[in-house]
């Protein structure tokens, strides 16, 4: 399989910005797949309904399964199934990376590049709120649940292993965008892609 594609993966906490970042870099023209999306139609195809505990219960059996990159499999066959469509796709997003299991399954199709958006608790539990989709958590304990489940996943190490991090506590939307934006035109640079 070719190798020669940048997999921009997005890593953070719930609610940090990472849909922020991925939707604006998919308005910027870049291919946009997102791991959240794996694992509700994976829900959807065994009945569940997509509330924030039956996907996060399913999101943990699909690991233990299949193995901690269990979900990043399923990417990367979205990803060489995009390939074949488009020989000359060279650039993607991938939204919701959890682990460095992921990182390293995606590895195997592509150049990876991590970047981890952070924001506080706070921050982070006023985003998800604000965005209302059947996940939302009712209240800040069970949101602080959530958040313990995406660390016994592995989140944490993905954060702190990316290879760049966004603070998302103290600027606007816009400059969370431009500075990904600008983050991510380096890392096409640096890897000789060219916008299509």
């Amino acid at each position: 399989m070719l190798r020669d594609i940048l997999i921009v993966a997005l890593t953070g906490m719930p609610g940090a910005g990472k849909t922020t970042v991925a939707n604006y870099l998919r308005h910027m023209g870049i291919p946009l797949l997102i791991m959240g999306d794996v694992i509700r139609e994976a829900a959807e195809s065994q009945g569940l309904a997509p509330t924030s505990d039956n996907l996060a219960i399913l999101m943990i059996k699909l690991r233990k399964k299949n193995g901690p990159g269990a979900v990043a499999h399923l990417i990367a066959n979205k990803i060489n199934l995009m390939r074949k469509e488009d020989n000359k796709l060279n650039v993607v997003i991938v939204d919701g990376i959890r682990s460095m299991a992921e990182v390293e399954v995606l590895k195997d199709i592509g150049n990876v590049k991590l970047l981890a958006i952070h924001g506080s608790t706070f921050t982070r539990y006023t985003h998800v709120k604000e965005r209302q989709r059947s996940d939302v958590p009712s209240n800040i304990d069970e949101f602080d649940k959530r958040d313990k489940t995406e660390m016994e996943v592995g989140i944490s190490n993905a954060i702190a292993l990316a290879d760049e991090t966004i603070s998302n506590n103290d600027i606007t939307i816009s400059q969370l965008c431009e500075q990904s934006f600008t983050t991510v035109q380096k890392w096409m640079q640096e890897s000789g892609i060219r916008r299509k």
